[in-house]
């Protein structure tokens, strides 16, 4: 009895001190003065002032002669920046990759649009922890696997639970657009050259099979079919349809079908390919989250420079779009959403439309710029003050973050490790 007792006191220790407190609501009126302020909106303001009441901003202009706040804190020498948001993320559905039971980010089956991430989401989650000190605050939570993945959400990254984590629930639903090539698995001695993907139309024909069934489900139906069920928002308006798709054939085989059935929201996810058809993405009002830029050639022939041209490219048409950090160690580098604004920045746009990629365009992308996105009067209070560029790892140091205005912690497991090494080595 004793040893269970002291097992117990042992987890419930691990349990309180796994999760930081989320931070209280603001009860405080808070102005900052003196400060860089970028708004997101391609605007930046030199000497200015940034205050929030009740989570929402209240005040953007002049540090001279601004209203009355209950604390004010000069911010000389410091910028002010609104809360990054990462698209197409799976923050808080794996803790550890290798560990399966910590793995919820996928489900047996091809069509499973019912299948939500916003309940399988971890709000104690240590990365979800470790995006917040590079400014990375809000995060569209997306799933993984099938030809239809499921729901995903927007969620915050200061949150008790999933439910108090949602800023916008179920509001896309993510399809694979089946290969028109492939490659052999050459971990299982299969060919790895490119070639034909023999069931690519009947791949297509059995998705389109879904989603026509879909679109004349009676909600009344009874018993109620799930998939069927959560498709019906995508042909209402009230969803998006958020299309996976890297090369030509896809994008176009892809958004061709989506519109001729009736779908207007569809936003490309990927779209390595999509320079090639600008001209057609911008007649069908098509945003897209692009690949990350620091990855490797599609192709052997492939610019090697041409993931990092790619935001350029697109912006310089007129075409919406954000970044994607899908791929290899995804969630961990997530936190490296700034930098590869950055990087971008380095490779043909101007710095405030890069900080654009990571602000109001992912906002207006998920819908929910009327809340985020950029520092508005008006919108919440989510933004994060800084020393140095937010869009440099080499200068970027966040002394204070907000989500609505509640200001919360910045230490993370990341953190304690820096403080722990730089002590060691300081101390020699």
């Amino acid at each position: 009895m004793k040893k269970l007792i002291n097992l117990l006191s042992v987890f419930f220790l691990v349990s309180v001190y796994g999760q930081q407190t989320p931070a209280s609501k603001q009860n405080r009126s808070i102005l900052f003065i003196n400060a860089t302020v970028h708004t997101g909106e391609g605007i930046v303001l030199y000497k200015s002032a940034v205050g929030f009441e009740n989570g929402k901003i209240t005040y953007v202009g002049n540090s001279e002669n601004p209203p009355a706040f209950d604390e004010v804190i000069d911010a000389t020498d410091k910028h002010i920046y609104p809360g990054f948001i990462a698209t197409n993320s799976t923050l808080g559905l794996v803790e550890v990759d290798a560990v399966r039971a910590t793995s919820d980010v996928d489900e047996l089956g091809d069509f499973l649009p019912h299948v939500r991430t916003a309940i399988a989401y971890d709000a104690e989650s240590k990365i979800v922890e470790s995006m917040r000190p590079n400014g990375v605050l809000v995060a569209q939570v997306a799933p993984r696997g099938g030809r239809i993945s499921g729901s995903s959400s927007v969620m915050q990254m200061d949150a008790w639970n999933w439910e108090d984590a949602i800023i916008k629930e179920d509001e896309g639903i993510h399809l694979n657009w089946p290969r028109p090539y492939s490659r052999g698995r050459y971990w299982l001695g299969e060919d790895p050259s490119l070639k034909v993907n023999k069931n690519y139309l009947s791949n297509i024909q059995k998705l389109k099979t879904f989603i026509e069934n879909a679109k004349v489900y009676d909600p009344k139906q009874n018993p109620v079919h799930l998939p069927y069920q959560a498709m019906k928002g995508l042909f209402e308006g009230s969803k998006t349809i958020y299309l996976h798709a890297t090369d030509e054939k896809q994008i176009v085989d892809g958004i061709s079908y989506l519109k001729k059935i009736g779908l207007n929201s569809i936003v490309l996810v990927g779209g390595n390919d999509s320079p090639k058809h600008i001209k057609f993405l911008k007649e069908n009002n098509i945003a897209v989250i692009v690949s990350r830029p620091h990855r490797l050639p599609d192709s052997e022939d492939e610019d090697p420079k041409q993931s990092f041209k790619l935001a350029s490219q697109l912006i310089d048409a007129g075409v919406l779009i954000s970044i994607d950090v899908s791929g290899r160690m995804e969630r961990m580098y997530t936190r490296n959403l700034p930098f590869y604004a950055g990087s971008f920045a380095a490779h043909g746009i101007d710095k405030e439309v890069a900080l654009q990629l990571i602000t109001l365009n992912p906002a207006k992308i998920l819908g929910i710029e009327d809340r985020l996105g950029s520092i508005t009067k008006g919108k919440d209070a989510t933004l994060f003050i800084c020393e140095g560029d937010a869009l440099d790892m080499r200068t970027n140091i966040i002394h204070h973050a907000f989500i609505g205005g509640r200001e919360i912690s910045l230490k993370t497991h990341q953190t304690e490790l820096w403080k722990r090494y730089s002590n060691k080595y300081k101390s020699k």
